[in-house]
């Protein structure tokens, strides 16, 4: 059989890398306008709010989004500690300003302050919800629930060089220190959401659902996965401002 050669000309070749240089340039901006609403301030995200305004101070002098990225993770990761045990059932409680104002937070909490921070900075973000098992020092969560598994936990989508890529900025580094688990790291270009094991090989998480992506905080939807994961607590606060224990 026979192979064709087919030859170019330079200027043809000029032509089809010019015209594939604009089909990427196409491609990029679509993605862009597709992600200017995840940029948004919203009630919840208030990112002109001092409180935010405060939050990125040490961002916004960076010369790169990944570099920003970094280093707002770490700001948030470290600078609230994680807290399990308080679980806000109105709009105020999920107000990125509000929750600035606190020592300690729950997942989803420091979800909000991270994409609060990240929008400011103009880089696109949304919180992702799911259910988790937590393996590890989880007696008084189960006392409350009735079981280890957690629902909803909160989760970051961040948009850097064309890819969207999860983490979890929930426990903080002097936590991880108290279980023996490594401290989770993020500067957007790999996901970092789960700490499966400890250092001594024990389970310590596992991911079990994922409920997706959302655009604002959907405080409907937090509340209806609550109610249909722990029906009996949820009625017990019904009417409630927050789920304290």
């Amino acid at each position: 059989m026979k192979i064709k050669v087919i030859s170019f000309s330079q200027n043809h070749i000029s032509f089809i890398c010019l015209r594939l240089n604009i089909i990427s340039l196409l491609i990029i901006d679509s993605l862009c306008s597709m992600n200017t609403k995840y940029l948004e301030e919203t009630y919840y995200y208030d990112y002109n709010s001092t409180q935010i305004q405060n939050l990125i101070k040490g961002a916004r002098h960076l010369t790169s989004n990944q570099e920003k990225i970094e280093n707002l993770y770490l700001k948030v990761r470290d600078s609230w500690r994680y807290s399990p045990f308080e679980i806000g059932l109105t709009e105020k409680h999920y107000k990125a300003s509000t929750i600035a104002e606190k020592q300690q937070a729950h997942c989803i909490d420091k979800a909000i302050l991270l994409i609060a921070g990240l929008r400011a900075v103009n880089i696109p973000a949304r919180l992702r919800l799911a259910k988790v098992s937590n393996h590890i020092a989880t007696e008084r969560l189960e006392a409350k629930l009735g079981t280890n598994e957690l629902a909803p936990h909160g989760l970051v989508d961040v948009f850097l060089n064309g890819q969207w890529k999860k983490c979890s900025p929930a426990f903080n580094k002097e936590l991880c220190v108290m279980y023996n688990v490594d401290v989770l790291n993020f500067d957007g270009t790999e996901d970092s959401v789960l700490q499966e094991y400890n250092k001594d090989s024990d389970k310590f998480m596992t991911y079990l659902e994922d409920y997706g992506h959302f655009e604002d905080v959907p405080l409907d939807y937090i509340k209806s996965i609550f109610k249909d994961n722990y029906p009996e607590l949820y009625k017990t606060y019904l009417g409630a401002k927050n789920i304290s224990f």
